[in-house]
């Protein structure tokens, strides 16, 4: 089976770490990985964005012109790239920050998540990348959550091992907000 995913916001919201995260977790797996990070020259504000493609074989190019899933941050990234995910595919928007009213996108499916609430509420607005990757495992089914939480010690800093259980249970938060 293969599998692409196309993250998108702006620097300082963890784009490429979330990217990352999901790439280990793959890799923990036993699946073949490409990552393709891309962002603007600015430190933080600027636009970010990765692909993450994995797959039991090949995996082919890191650059999907059309992603089966998407998981938009921010309403720059929303108004670029949503209208990109393929028919029968999914859009997971930051609901926070993203105003999808009026917006018709035929064949794909819109999941909004309130993810910058969400991490607020857990304490640190720099966790809405792990709820963002929470909220796309659920809904995608293309990862386990055992394999996120063993990937935390690969993608994160030992310095911010400490971190891991909160991280873990943002993750579940995001998933639990795309269930209900």
């Amino acid at each position: 089976m293969r599998y692409d995913v196309f993250f998108a916001g702006y620097g300082g919201q963890g784009v490429l770490l979330a990217g990352n995260l999901l790439s280990y977790a793959a890799i923990h797996e036993g699946k073949n990985v490409s990552f393709f990070p891309a962002y603007g020259v600015e430190k933080r504000g600027g636009a970010a964005m990765c692909t993450v493609v994995f797959a039991d074989g090949d995996t082919g190019s890191p650059v999907v012109g059309n992603p089966s899933v998407s998981v938009l941050l921010n309403q720059l990234s929303f108004d670029k790239y949503a209208a990109k995910v393929k028919r029968g595919g999914i859009c997971i928007v930051n609901s926070s920050l993203v105003d999808t009213n009026g917006i018709d996108l035929p064949g794909i499916e819109v999941v909004p998540v309130p993810m910058n609430q969400i991490a607020l509420d857990m304490g640190d607005v720099r966790m809405v990348n792990m709820v963002a990757c929470g909220a796309y495992i659920e809904k995608s089914r293309a990862l386990k959550s055992a394999s996120l939480e063993a990937a935390l010690k690969k993608a994160l800093p030992e310095r911010n091992h400490k971190l891991i259980p909160a991280n873990i249970k943002a993750m579940e938060a995001g998933a639990e907000a795309t269930r209900g």
